[in-house]
């Protein structure tokens, strides 16, 4: 406990599902976190409370993800606020699904802004602190689609490859500077959008949860399980220690066997 004491951490699209997961776990690691995302003001209250009840600081930054100046606003807003900041985790995501010719082009527009174009705003905000300490911890959420892809989802796989990609060049760029950037790539994660999927594929196929559940899993995990918020935010815990110091520019597949096959 508390091997992140005295360490800032902002998480994006940290108010729900796997965000709120990695913010809770780092805070129990003792890292004080700047909070952004989604929600009404009882939605991100709750979330604050959450996290301070483990006994850490917490504060909400806004920020509109698809403007460039806004994501980096929010970031200057945390060092501020907090005096610094250490841990740096892009979370925050969207999704379309939709074959090439019918996608709007909107949504193309707001999948890309929001999971690739908002890391590099962050991280473009984030490196100035980070290397002036001499210390800093990138961890990008990225997807087992930013190995494989799936029809159907053009800007979710073409972000998520792009982010492995930035991933890559920040570590590269700050390889001797004690900055590391690293990737997780998840598989299904049980949240309370993926279990609305699953309640909704139940009821229109006359199933039960655990059969739609189960249908879901086999298209694609071997492993029939799904990864929590939880687990996702312990290994994010883990790239922040000692024992991953010297990883940096790696990508982690936490897909129960997605792309093993």
């Amino acid at each position: 406990m508390n091997t992140l004491k005295n360490r800032v951490a902002f998480v994006t699209g940290s108010t729900s599902g796997i965000g709120l997961g990695i913010a809770l776990e780092l805070a129990r690691e003792g890292a004080d976190i700047a909070v952004n995302g989604l929600g009404d003001a009882a939605t991100i209250d709750g979330v604050l409370s959450q996290i301070t009840a483990v006994g850490v600081r917490a504060h909400y930054f806004d920020a509109n993800m698809r403007d460039g100046k806004s994501t980096q606003a929010g970031v200057y807003a945390a060092i501020t606020q907090f005096g610094g900041l250490h841990i740096l985790v892009n979370n925050a995501g969207i999704q379309h699904v939709a074959s090439v010719p019918e996608f709007a082009d909107e949504k193309w527009d707001d999948v890309i802004a929001i999971n690739l174009s908002s890391s590099f705003h962050t991280i473009k905000a984030a490196l100035p602190a980070m290397q002036s300490q001499g210390y800093g911890r990138i961890i990008n959420i990225a997807s087992v689609h930013g190995l494989v892809a799936s029809a159907n989802k053009a800007a979710y796989v073409a972000a998520k490859h792009g982010l492995i990609g930035l991933t890559k060049v920040v570590a590269l760029e700050n390889a001797a500077k004690n900055i590391t950037c690293n990737a997780i790539c998840p598989g299904w994660v049980l949240t309370p959008l993926v279990q609305a999927q699953i309640d909704a594929r139940a009821k229109a196929q006359g199933i039960s949860v655990a059969d739609a559940e189960k249908g879901l899993l086999s298209e694609k995990e071997p492993s029939l399980r799904f990864t929590t918020p939880a687990q996702i935010g312990q290994t994010v815990v883990f790239l922040c220690s000692d024992a991953a110091a010297n990883m940096t520019g790696a990508t982690l597949a936490h897909d129960g066997g997605w792309t093993a096959q």
